[in-house]
């Protein structure tokens, strides 16, 4: 079970960068192939950019053609909730960081084997913690 990191809207504002704020905090969309981590190939594990909690890993990280980070599962599905977003005039199934409910970005059911899932995540919703080599 993840451990909930509760904090007001006002200290999110304090502690993250604006644009990361507004990312994970007010459900933004940074705009494709502008975020730092569409082409990233370094391996590492993939947080949350607010709380740290361990997300992605880059072995499961696939260039999906869209201009955002795209992977084909969680590191821990517990790690991650899903909730239904009507926004944007379409239905989609939004991805929020476990700990502490962040906005990370959306999941869908056109990615490859073996999940068939492309969890299609704002670079600014994350941070890369490189491997040690």
């Amino acid at each position: 079970m993840t451990k909930k990191i509760l904090r007001s809207d006002a200290e999110w504002r304090r502690r993250l960068p604006l644009e990361t704020y507004y990312v994970t905090r007010r459900g933004a969309t940074e705009r494709p192939f502008s975020g730092a981590y569409w082409n990233c190939s370094t391996p590492g594990i993939y947080l949350c950019a607010c709380c740290g909690q361990p997300l992605f890993s880059s072995e499961a990280k696939f260039d999906s053609g869209t201009g955002w980070p795209s992977f084909r599962e969680p590191v821990a599905e517990e790690h991650i909730l899903r909730r239904e977003d009507r926004s944007a005039g379409m239905l989609r199934t939004e991805v929020l960081c476990a700990a502490c409910d962040a906005h990370l970005g959306h999941v869908f059911e056109d990615g490859p084997p073996p999940t068939g899932l492309r969890y299609c995540i704002n670079s600014l919703a994350l941070r890369l913690l490189p491997a040690k080599t």
